[in-house]
């Protein structure tokens, strides 16, 4: 089972969520898909992350874009299932600290309350080290222009990593990754895994 974490003010209409679920439905494996709409509070997306990974255990693997990373190497470390992390966040309390109150979402209109309580939330899931770099896959971007690609790099010693030479925090052309990222999770063809480095 697959499970993607959009990041923050994204959705499932994300242009790497929706890609991944056409290709998911492609291979014939669309049950075993999810990406859920994130609740903005931290607690909440990862109690709705866990009980989507519970039927599954260690053999569901996240997949978690920016802030959706966050939290899947959070979920990864607790429940020791593999991550392939996009463009993730690192110090989000740091970073989201200036989104505090009301905002919208990328893909809709619809406005949402980023609450100052919600920074707590997301210090409590810091993970200072990986304990088994194995399981992890970072795709990081070198010309994302939200997230800096060297703080990534450093957070995931001894994981896979294939660094992106320019692209964005989006990663616009992840069409041409998105295989790797699911060999990485045991879908598609054998070699995938192995292309890019």
């Amino acid at each position: 089972m697959i499970l993607y974490l959009h990041g923050f003010r994204s959705s499932p209409l994300s242009f790497k969520a929706r890609l991944l679920g056409e290709r998911m439905r492609a291979l014939g494996l669309a049950d075993r898909y999810a990406c859920p709409q994130l609740p903005a509070s931290p607690r909440d997306a990862i109690a709705m992350a866990e009980s989507l990974m519970a039927p599954h255990g260690q053999d569901a693997c996240l997949i978690g874009s920016s802030l959706g990373g966050y939290y899947a190497t959070w979920l990864a470390e607790r429940h020791g299932c593999k991550a392939a992390l996009l463009n993730p966040a690192i110090k989000p309390p740091r970073d989201l600290e200036r989104y505090v109150g009301v905002t919208t979402a990328y893909h809709s209109s619809e406005r949402f309350e980023f609450k100052r309580e919600y920074i707590g939330e997301l210090e409590a899931l810091a993970v200072e080290r990986i304990s088994r770099p194995e399981r992890y896959f970072l795709l990081a971007a070198t010309g994302d222009e939200v997230l800096d690609w060297r703080e990534m790099q450093a957070h995931y010693p001894g994981a896979r990593q294939h660094i992106i030479q320019g692209s964005d925090h989006g990663i616009s052309e992840f069409a041409d990754y998105a295989d790797e990222v699911l060999a990485f999770c045991g879908i598609g063809r054998p070699g995938a895994a192995e292309s890019g480095r």
